[in-house]
């Protein structure tokens, strides 16, 4: 596809969000499938320089992933495209049995084969960090805690008790993976990276602890790239290395003035909140918004996914109402780590019925659903065919524009990981204008 830089697979819908939003940052066109899109989806939308497709592996078992992986790779890489980026969240939780990055990495080498795969996890703008191979990352308490000291360490599906990645992964994968410390220009980090290689390395990762190091990995996962189709593993910390080395190289013209994230305006309508998420980030901002106008509604998590036809009902009917008095509404269900935690794919995917019933009847144009699980698999409800980037909100959270042939078009969706927001961010939702 003439003049297509980049193709992703996010493992989850709101990182995948995530990489829209640093694309967007760096003046990248570019636009998230549902799916692997086909030739009317491309030709809908023209001019794409990214083309992303929106998982939900992060959930899943390494059986699903061997499956279902190594297809999805293969149509991303038939677009042509130098690198495919296997998109992951940047506290990197994962495990064997659940959501598995190994195995995705051993999915990724089948299909493209290729040297070595460049693992980059640190995002420094997210306030995540790579040094000596450890992870460390923001807490709720706004300290940088390493990973296995973090709220990640008591994930209730995927836990991050081990801090240092190269040996989170080989719990994961036999692929041999070696680590790359930072180095003082790109030229260094580039000899780094081959005497890794000639160690016998198929993977290497990459210690991020700043922009200059993101620079840097950037321009050497170009040149790689450009010398035979590269499949890579990480955050959007991977995204931004990349986007440096493309306008380093002047493929792609930075916007004009940056991207502003304070120039949104309340929009008409109120707003609905979908939370799934368990996390103490998100539980303070749905404790703030009750505090704060929002009209709230707890949702009995056993009722639900029992899937009875009542109770979704009146679950409608109660939101709806809500919505109908042009109240904004947050519908939870928890605060904080509940004491039986549903699975994420069984909880998402009722939460996505109840929200389609609920934009088809209320007629509501913004939604923001908070979770990485349960974004995924609540969006996949809707039936829509992509989406683009629309307005900045805070970091790791754009405003997207959905695309559909059905009524949901050009509905407006903020999709929030746990640990992503401030504690107003509810509110900063609400008041954003596209």
């Amino acid at each position: 596809m003439p003049g297509l830089l980049y193709t992703f697979y996010g493992d989850d819908f709101t990182g995948s969000t995530d990489v829209l939003e640093q694309l967007a940052l760096g003046g990248v066109c570019a636009a998230l499938f549902l799916r692997p899109p086909t030739s009317d989806d491309l030709e809908r939308l023209p001019g794409l320089q990214a083309i992303g497709v929106a998982g939900d592996s992060r959930s899943q078992t390494p059986e699903w992933m061997s499956a279902e992986l190594p297809l999805i790779f293969t149509a991303l890489r038939g677009l042509g495209a130098p690198v495919l980026h296997y998109k992951v969240c940047s506290t990197f939780d994962s495990s064997p049995w659940r959501g598995s990055i190994g195995r995705a990495l051993e999915a990724g080498l089948e299909v493209f084969g290729g040297r070595y795969v460049p693992i980059v996890v640190g995002a420094p703008y997210l306030r995540r960090f790579v040094m000596d191979g450890r992870l460390f990352a923001l807490d709720a308490d706004g300290v940088v805690q390493r990973i296995d000291r973090h709220t990640m360490s008591r994930h209730p599906a995927t836990p991050m008790r081990e801090a240092s990645l190269v040996r989170h992964l080989a719990e994961q994968t036999h692929v041999f993976i070696g680590e790359v410390p930072q180095a003082d220009d790109a030229q260094q980090l580039a000899a780094f990276v081959e005497t890794r290689l000639n160690a016998g390395c198929k993977a290497v990762l990459f210690d991020t602890v700043d922009e200059q190091d993101l620079a840097q990995c950037g321009h050497v996962i170009w040149i790689e790239a450009e010398r035979q189709s590269l499949f890579a593993v990480g955050s959007s910390g991977l995204t931004a290395a990349l986007i440096s080395a493309w306008h380093s190289r002047g493929l792609v013209r930075p916007p004009v003035g940056g991207t502003s994230f304070e120039r949104c305006t309340k929009a008409a309508g109120p707003l609905l909140v979908i939370s799934g998420s368990c996390s103490a980030v998100t539980e303070r901002q749905v404790r703030w918004a009750l505090a704060n106008g929002f009209h709230g509604i707890e949702i009995d998590v056993e009722k639900l996914t029992e899937g009875s036809e009542p109770r979704c009902t009146l679950l409608v009917e109660g939101i709806s109402r809500a919505l109908d008095q042009q109240q904004d509404v947050v519908a939870y269900t928890a605060l904080g780590t509940p004491a039986k935690a549903a699975h994420g794919d069984e909880l998402g995917a009722a939460l996505g019925v109840v929200l389609k019933q609920i934009l088809e009847r209320a007629g509501i144009r913004r939604v923001l659903v908070c979770g990485g699980d349960t974004s995924s698999h609540a969006i996949r409800q809707l039936g829509l065919r992509a989406l683009m980037w629309k307005a900045n909100l805070q970091r790791g959270v754009p405003l997207c524009r959905a695309y559909t042939d059905g009524s949901l078009d050009g509905l407006e969706i903020a999709l929030k990981g746990g640990q992503m927001g401030t504690e107003n961010f509810f509110c900063v939702v609400r008041d954003a204008q596209g």
